[in-house]
């Protein structure tokens, strides 16, 4: 069996996989704690999430995902990589009841890439890169690494093996993920002391303060970088400024809360940082075209017209 017969046949796999364990539409958590299951029959509306580090494999369909002005689309013959938070905005641009849109998504921890690469042939201090690179990355899937995920998912037929053999399979698609065209870049993110790795550390802070002021002097003093080298290298890695990115976090968390929880604009706004409803409004519309109330009120419909069954992360 030649390398497309075996992509093709775990795909095979994968796609049935995917169907059993999520027989219906929507995002679907699993007896993995680090695996999710998409199932989706509509193409969707642009949703926005903040993807963790993970490995999104699509068995069918194709998605795109967007961070800032940069886009990126997936499909069984590629897969998505994020090594650090990252607000990403994302659509699902193949799928139909006949042939559904498949995939998975599963979280890992930077540490246990370390941990594999110290166990392997580690890269030479001149083969890292000394600038950091995009947290997100499309690449060219392989017939390991779509067999190593089939066996992932056999796993959930078997759930009295997945504490001990999870966590082994986790091992070897992330080992086969290193094998591949982005894996030098994403160890740089494991990396202790690199500016990659100083940046994941920042964009955690972010991420658990993101409704606080943000002091991008005080932050960059935090990960030892003089504050025009975290200017320079946190853009390199998220495509937009410290303060570009807290502002979409903070957008993108108050859009899910109009939308999914039905709160006010005003109140959305002083939940997630703002102190002037004005100023979020005026920002809410820069990035989404309209004012908050009046795009929530057309996405809805547009999601009720579609009958798409959405859910933000």
């Amino acid at each position: 069996m030649d390398e497309s017969q075996r992509i093709e046949q775990a795909l095979q796999q994968l796609a049935f996989a995917i169907r059993r364990h999520a027989p219906a539409s929507g995002t679907h958590r699993t007896a993995v704690p680090s695996l999710s299951l998409m199932h989706a029959t509509h193409l969707t509306e642009p949703l926005e999430s903040v993807y963790k580090p993970s490995i999104c494999i699509v068995a069918q369909g194709a998605k795109i995902a967007t961070l800032a002005d940069e886009t990126y689309r997936y499909d069984p013959s590629t897969y998505l990589v994020t090594s650090v938070e990252l607000p990403i905005i994302g659509r699902i641009v193949e799928a139909s009841p006949e042939i559904p849109y498949l995939s998975l998504k599963l979280s890992f921890d930077a540490d246990v890439i370390l941990e594999i690469v110290e166990k392997t042939n580690r890269p030479s201090p001149t083969s890292v890169p000394a600038e950091a690179g995009r947290g997100i990355t499309v690449n060219q899937t392989s017939p390991a690494l779509l067999e190593a995920i089939v066996r992932l998912m056999q796993l959930l037929d078997a759930p009295e093996d997945i504490p001990v053999l999870a966590p082994l399979v986790i091992r070897e698609v992330l080992y086969r993920m290193l094998q591949g065209e982005q894996g030098v870049p994403l160890y740089q993110f494991a990396i202790s002391g690199s500016h990659a790795y100083n940046i994941a550390q920042a964009i955690r802070l972010i991420n658990r303060q993101y409704d606080r002021p943000l002091a991008v002097e005080q932050l960059a003093k935090s990960v030892n970088m003089s504050v025009s080298a975290f200017h320079k290298h946190f853009k390199r890695v998220t495509a937009m400024s410290p303060l570009q990115y807290q502002k979409t976090l903070r957008l993108q968390e108050a859009r899910r809360l109009m939308l999914t929880e039905s709160v006010q604009a005003s109140d959305a706004a002083f939940r997630v940082g703002y102190e002037s409803p004005s100023q979020f409004s005026r920002e809410y519309a820069r990035l989404y075209g309209r004012p908050p109330m009046l795009d929530v009120q057309e996405l809805r419909g547009s999601i009720k017209d579609s009958n798409v069954l959405v859910r933000i992360p």
